[in-house]
């Protein structure tokens, strides 16, 4: 018999596919109007592939903006090819969808947050070690959208 139902991991995977869904269309018709994202995701994560260099510069994450150039956008089952330009070095990169934390298209202030159980634990960690962090500290690139905002 079932456990449970997992509806953390299943809204994870229709976030996934929302990604996968937008990343198709623009591969096929580009971004349209003033769109653009910034992508951050775990350069550890299985999968990932990127240049030794890049991986040296980001151990940990990685943020990419898709805007104004990019080639070779390719969308698959797993995750996403682009190639994007580093300093005038064209670089491609691969990313599984399982390795996004964020998703941000700061146009039209939509974005989506993915959080790892171990994301959880360090929360946890903050709040039992009454670490207090001002809220001028907190740097906001965009607004992100919980889906908690339009239940009614």
């Amino acid at each position: 018999m079932s456990q449970g139902i997992d509806y953390g991991n299943l809204m994870h995977t229709a976030m996934r596919g929302l990604i996968k869904t937008v990343l198709k269309d623009v591969s096929e018709t580009g971004l349209p109007g003033a769109h653009h994202f910034f992508i951050t995701f775990d350069t550890r994560e299985d999968g990932v592939e990127i240049a030794d260099w890049l991986r040296e510069r980001y151990p940990e994450e990685m943020t990419i903006v898709m805007q104004h150039w990019f080639e070779n956008l390719e969308v698959g089952d797993v995750g996403f090819g682009i190639t994007l330009n580093f300093g005038d070095a064209p670089e491609p990169l691969y990313v599984p969808y399982s390795a996004i934390k964020t998703f941000v298209d700061p146009s039209v202030e939509f974005g989506l947050r993915f959080e790892s159980p171990e994301d959880e634990i360090e929360e946890d960690q903050i709040i039992e070690d009454d670490i207090e962090v001002e809220e001028e500290e907190i740097h906001h690139d965009a607004d992100i959208v919980s889906l908690d905002s339009f239940r009614k």
